[in-house]
């Protein structure tokens, strides 16, 4: 499947070659203080391999995002099933460098998957969810049109609970 596409962002799907990337990226404790932490190179090996099961099975799944540009690696996001209260869901997803926050990279990664999923994969909702306190990335939520459920507890961590259904 090919990239979302996005007015400045270049999308690729996730491949083993990205490992480097998304080490320097889950070694960084800014980026990771609302993603579940620092991650050692072998849980970051295990992310990895976790999204490319994830392609395999489904067909769609995380992409690596770079400034169309300069070729900066400026984050990942995409679609994925999760399981949340019981119930599967596809999720919205975005996580940027810390030198690409505040320029609108994340709204444009959320905008271009959910063209995916409503335009390609024909889902009939998307969910995302976030730390109650992480204004940024619920900001980036309603913007793309997601709208606030409910709370939900995630790993033993309470999150709120985002949707939008398909136009």
């Amino acid at each position: 499947m090919i990239g979302p596409p996005t007015p400045r962002l270049l999308a690729t799907p996730l491949a083993p070659g990205d490992f480097g990337l998304l080490c320097a990226m889950h070694r960084d404790p800014d980026v990771m203080a609302t993603l579940g932490g620092v991650r050692t190179d072998e849980r970051t090996r295990a992310y990895l391999a976790e999204n490319l099961a994830h392609w395999d099975e489904h067909g769609f799944g995380m992409w690596i995002f770079r400034d169309q540009k300069t070729g900066d690696f400026v984050g990942r996001g995409g679609l994925r099933h999760v399981v949340l209260d019981n119930r599967p869901e596809v999720e919205i997803f975005y996580a940027l460098v810390r030198d690409a926050w505040g320029k609108g990279f994340a709204t444009e990664i959320a905008a271009a998957s959910l063209h995916v999923a409503f335009r390609q994969l024909a889902l009939r909702d998307v969910v995302a969810f976030t730390l109650p306190d992480h204004a940024g990335s619920r900001r980036v939520m309603e913007k793309v049109g997601l709208r606030y459920e409910r709370d939900i507890m995630h790993h033993d961590v309470r999150c709120v609970l985002y949707r939008i259904l398909a136009p």
